[in-house]
């Protein structure tokens, strides 16, 4: 009997051992494709009125672009969004969605009305924020003159799609 809880015990522990040489080699990879990743640049960006450009998304808005986008070398965007006037709902609540991997916005001042599919609508206010799960459809339907939020996108470089024209 002593002798068959000793080659049980020395199953277990053969067993762990194979198990931990199986989990070594993910964890090598893991760490592989962290260094294979190019490292992140410093960057900083100072609030700057002229700073605020009409080239974005939405003719309604004014981006801030931080420099993420090129200090990660396209893995992360990051840009400050402020909205012009008052909300036209013709032109602002449109259905659309990100093909992206991460989204969250933070508002920096003012407010935002946004709907999201099988989330219903949402009032955010300055120091409120969401993350949007991939390919949510949504829309804004209202936004205070004024309103600024901070939006940050993984990867910089993702496609919106625009479900009403």
């Amino acid at each position: 009997m002593a002798r068959a809880k000793a080659k049980a015990g020395s199953r277990t522990k053969k067993a762990a051992s194979r198990s931990a040489a199986r989990r070594k080699p993910a964890a090598g990879r893991a760490a592989m494709a962290t260094k294979s990743r190019k490292p992140h640049k410093f960057v900083k960006s100072h609030h700057r009125e002229e700073d605020f450009k009409t080239d974005g998304l939405r003719t309604y808005a004014h981006y801030r672009d931080l420099g993420v986008k090129d200090a990660t070398h396209g893995m992360a965007v990051a840009h400050v969004i402020r909205f012009q006037g008052q909300c036209d709902p013709k032109v602002v609540s449109k259905d659309h969605l990100h093909e992206a991997d991460f989204q969250m916005i933070y508002v920096l001042k003012g407010t935002i009305t946004t709907e999201i599919k099988g989330q219903g609508v949402h009032t955010m206010h300055a120091g409120d924020c969401w993350l949007q799960p991939h390919s949510v459809v949504h829309k804004v339907i209202d936004y205070s003159d004024g309103c600024e939020v901070l939006e940050i996108v993984m990867p910089a470089n993702f496609k919106t799609v625009e479900l009403e024209s």
